[in-house]
């Protein structure tokens, strides 16, 4: 199961969703599609103001400073998690803390 870590300026992305066999999985490439499209886009419209690590079965975001665009890329990510997470309760997982 992935499951996304939600914290005040911290997001952790971890896991595999095991929809599918690897290389098919629907779940895991609509996540990481998400999730780096989200990372290039505000990268590209302030890179100062995350900082992530790619590591091997984990994707970390640290929020560093919020601005207004910024938090609506996140808030979109975010949404777009949760409505997976309606569709494969059983692949993917949304905790807050």
């Amino acid at each position: 199961m992935i499951k996304v870590k939600l914290d005040n300026n911290k997001i952790e992305i971890s896991g595999h969703a095991y929809y599918d066999e690897i290389g098919k999985d629907i779940v895991c490439a609509s996540v990481s599609s998400i999730v780096i499209t989200t990372i290039n886009a505000i990268l590209e419209i302030d890179s100062d103001s995350i900082n992530y690590e790619d590591l091997d079965n984990k994707i970390i975001v640290e929020l560093l400073n919020e601005n207004e665009i910024v938090k609506k890329l996140i808030n979109n990510m975010v949404f777009m998690l949760e409505s997976l997470e309606k569709d494969y309760p059983k692949n993917i997982k949304i905790l807050r803390r």
